[in-house]
C-alpha cells in the first residue's frame, strides 16, 4: 500500500480484523502494532473501498483535541 498525498503523522498500519456492518454506517476494526483501533465509516465508504477481513489498511488520525485520564493504581 502506497499513500503519497497525505500529511498525517498519526498514522497506524495493520489489517481489517473485523467489520460489522450497519445500513447506513459501520464499524471497522485494525489490529495495528500497537493494539486495534476502531473506526466508524459509512457503509457507502466500505463498499468504494472495497474492504474485507484481511485487507492491509491505514488508519490515520486527525484531532483538534486530546483527553487525557489518569488511571487508579
Amino acid at each position: 500500500m502506497s499513500i503519497s498525498a497525505v500529511n498525517t503523522r498519526n498514522q497506524f498500519r495493520g489489517l481489517v480484523v473485523a467489520i460489522h456492518r450497519g445500513d447506513v454506517v459501520s464499524e471497522v476494526e485494525i489490529e495495528t502494532p500497537a493494539g486495534i483501533v476502531g473506526a466508524i465509516i459509512t457503509s457507502s465508504s466500505i463498499d468504494r473501498l472495497n474492504l474485507r477481513i484481511g485487507d492491509e489498511a491505514l488508519a490515520l488520525f486527525k484531532a483538534t483535541e486530546v483527553m487525557i485520564a489518569k488511571l487508579e493504581s
